[in-house]
């Protein structure tokens, strides 16, 4: 099973900052990459970016959130432990 989570290190333990789906004691191997030093590809072609915005705005108008999707306030979406 591979999975891509996200998580913290804090305290000399990574803390995943959503729930993870495995038996206590399970053995994991992690790949370590700092998320500051992920960076968007730089784009310099007008029509690429036409193409890019166009497929993502696709992508949205297929898969539409659901009427009865749980609405978040700004508080809920940065609340960290």
């Amino acid at each position: 099973m591979t999975d891509t989570l996200i998580a913290v290190f804090k305290d000399g333990a990574f803390r995943p900052e959503s729930p993870v789906d495995l038996p206590e004691g399970t053995r994991v191997v992690l790949s370590i990459k700092n998320a500051s030093s992920v960076a968007a590809p730089e784009v310099k072609s007008v029509e690429e970016r036409r193409r890019i915005r166009r497929e993502v705005v696709e992508r949205m108008m297929r898969n539409p959130l659901p009427p009865d999707a749980p609405r978040f306030k700004r508080s809920d979406m940065n609340d960290r432990d």
